[in-house]
């Protein structure tokens, strides 16, 4: 099963109103939450300063103090997420020199992130050795062409399959992974692409991707 991007989370205490409780902190993509002897949700938009303080991660939220004692590097790395958060582009995996194509779908917001990251978007339907294939399924009948998308792959290439998400949407977890399947791919991370749609991530079984040829040796000494 796909591991799912959902941020961080620590069993730790709270420490909020001088009341100290047990629990597990999450830190995910719109909210700070601490399930446990109390439930504590955190929009993100909504936090004042985020700092980490000896094993703490300091939250101002509100007019009200919280503190997560969740260790030193922790509470750091915590804090620079919250203060810096990852583009979309990061999430996703977009990197400088990458070769990318969108099938099926159009992202004016995604394909300035493609530029600003330096990657290459390819336009013609023919390119091949891709990087990176962004592949919206909008209904059922799409997940039939994953199997033709994969081989414009480069061997260590990866689609994102975006669909539409909750509750009635025409695409279950369970399509999309089946199609996978069908297709010769695995399933290997879920993140959230906007509020509507998800993002799935597939790649060819390392088992099957063709080996790399090594070199020649070096024969003029």
């Amino acid at each position: 099963m796909a591991k799912v991007d959902m941020g961080y989370d620590s069993t730790c205490t709270l420490t909020i109103d001088g009341r100290a409780f047990r629990g597990t902190a999450l830190l995910e993509h719109k909210e700070l939450l601490f399930r446990g002897d109390v439930r504590l949700v955190i929009p993100l938009n909504g936090i004042d300063e985020a700092r980490a303080e000896g094993d703490s991660l300091v939250i101002l939220f509100g007019g009200r103090s919280a503190a997560f004692a969740i260790g030193a590097d922790a509470a750091g790395k915590w804090a620079r997420r919250i203060t810096s958060p990852p583009s979309r582009a990061d999430k996703l995996g977009v990197k400088a020199g990458m070769r990318i194509a969108l099938v099926g779908m159009e992202d004016e917001a995604l394909v300035e992130d493609i530029g600003a990251k330096g990657a290459l978007l390819e336009t013609s339907a023919r390119s091949k050795g891709l990087d990176m294939i962004f592949f919206a399924a909008n209904a059922p009948r799409d997940l039939s062409r994953l199997g033709t998308i994969a081989g414009r792959l480069e061997a260590a290439g990866a689609i994102w399959l975006i669909r539409a998400k909750g509750r009635g949407a025409p695409i279950s977890e369970r399509d999309s992974m089946a199609a996978g399947k069908q297709a010769g791919l695995v399933d290997v991370k879920v993140v959230s692409y906007s509020d509507t749609h998800s993002a799935e991530k597939y790649v060819i079984p390392v088992a099957r991707r063709p080996a790399r040829r090594r070199p020649p040796a070096d024969r003029s000494r």
